[in-house]
């Protein structure tokens, strides 16, 4: 058996995907999908980290098995997106627990949607990012648009998305499009880092914090305050924050269980 294009491991709490092709082929794309299907399943992961191996974190669509689809007929190729794109994405925003994504190199096209559909990032100095889609005849996939435009506005989202060109992780952090940039050979660690700190927080709240961001964009200001009152209840009855009370009004750290 050939080995595998998405391995998994797990520590304290952080299940730590690593992305072992450099490009996103259809069978990583498909295991990938099922990974992190079982990651938002999993009830014992309260972070996860999504990074790359290897000097890229994900350079998109792996363009030789394109090139072999279009050869065999076009419309082939434009069922991709709904069919294995589409999914993975909904799949990435429906992880219930933070998602640390670790740039470790190289991110552009579907890959950069890989990157901006966790909640935090961590990129390498000096990586370069690119939208690409534009560059190869085509529009973008992977909520690439819609998460740039909701990250820097429509007038750099357009520029961005039409002239294609790259730019670096420092650029990006400028932008609030990175939240940390490290040296190369600290990414992994630093992702790791962050995650390990938001697996030993308060993981109901995290959960909570999640859904309010998901849909603070479109929600009316009424749908808003109601989502968050009813997350509110529910939160105080959870045993975190009955602990991080107590552990305020003693002065010392509280020690969060998930529950």
């Amino acid at each position: 058996m050939s080995e595998p294009t998405v391995t998994r491991t797990d520590a304290d709490g952080v299940a730590t995907l690593t992305l072992q092709r450099p490009a996103l082929t259809s069978r990583l794309r498909t295991e990938l999908l099922a990974t992190v299907r079982e990651v938002a399943a999993d009830a014992s992961v309260r972070a996860v980290v999504l990074t790359g191996s290897g000097r890229a974190f994900c350079l998109g669509q792996d363009l030789t098995e394109h090139a072999e689809v279009l050869r065999g007929g076009a419309a082939d190729s434009l069922g991709v997106v709904a069919a294995e794109y589409n999914p993975l994405l909904l799949a990435l925003a429906a992880v219930p627990v933070p998602v640390v994504v670790g740039v470790n190199g190289a991110c552009a096209g579907a890959g950069l949607g890989l990157a901006l559909a966790g909640d935090l990032r961590v990129a390498a100095a000096g990586a370069k990012l690119s939208t690409a889609f534009a560059g190869i005849g085509l529009s973008s996939d992977s909520a690439v648009a819609a998460r740039l435009v909701h990250c820097v506005g429509g007038s750099r989202a357009a520029e961005l998305l039409l002239l294609a060109e790259p730019f670096t992780a420092e650029t990006a952090a400028g932008w609030g499009l990175v939240h940390r940039v490290v040296p190369a050979g600290e990414v992994h660690a630093e992702a790791q880092a962050l995650a390990a700190r938001l697996a030993a927080g308060p993981t109901a709240a995290h959960r909570a914090l999640k859904t309010v961001l998901a849909t603070a964009g479109t929600d009316t200001l009424a749908e808003t305050l109601a989502l968050e009152a009813r997350l509110q209840a529910e939160l105080g009855a959870t045993a975190d924050h009955r602990e991080a009370v107590e552990a305020f009004l003693g002065k010392r750290p509280a020690r969060f269980t998930g529950r």
